[in-house]
């Protein structure tokens, strides 16, 4: 039953979400903490694992999540259940795009989900950035937490190597090796 569960849910996700991973990331956090199948905290940590490890963000937090929950065969179902909407679709689309690209419907479409897809992405950001920066309820002692402005600081610095282009691959060895020499500096 969790594997049919973990596919459907993923499936939806997958066929109901534009833009690409980032996008996906409020349903799938609607679903995951919906279902009560993780923490906000899990999700965090599991959306780091994603971002720091090869492979599309969406399949890997799939995976991570379907084999968290049922091992192995629940990674192959969530991680089947989020890419079958994409394949489906793109084998569809691909062959209709050329011929429809100059439609007005379809150009209306594509004008239309673009920002959107960029505000869903912004309510990732948002939220994710609230739970990282403010673990717990805003207020004046998480201003007085060192590891407030010690991830703000790697935020802050990342941010600024990633404008500046510089290899996601560093950005990513950077901050993890950051947080080893903090984690421990504060231990």
């Amino acid at each position: 039953m969790m594997y049919l569960l973990l596919f459907f849910t993923f499936f939806k996700i997958g066929a109901f979400t534009f833009g690409g991973g980032y996008a996906m990331l409020p349903l799938i956090q609607e679903e995951v903490l919906a279902n009560g199948w993780v923490s906000m905290e899990e999700l965090i940590n599991f959306v780091a694992i994603a971002e720091s490890t090869p492979g599309p963000f969406a399949v890997n937090i799939a995976t991570y999540v379907g084999t968290e929950l049922a091992g192995i065969p629940g990674g192959i179902c969530a991680t089947l259940g989020v890419v079958l909407p994409s394949f489906l679709i793109i084998l569809l689309v691909a062959g209709m795009f050329e011929k429809f690209k100059a439609n007005k419907i379809v150009a209306g479409c594509m004008s239309g989900l673009k920002p959107a897809a960029i505000g869903l992405i912004a309510s990732a950001v948002l939220t994710i950035g609230k739970t990282v920066f403010f673990p717990e309820t805003i207020s004046t002692s998480v201003f007085l937490d060192v590891k407030t402005y010690v991830s703000l600081a790697i935020f802050g610095m990342m941010s600024v190597l990633a404008f500046r282009q510089v290899s996601p691959i560093l950005i990513i060895l950077l901050s993890a090796g950051m947080g080893i020499v903090i984690g421990f500096m504060l231990g």
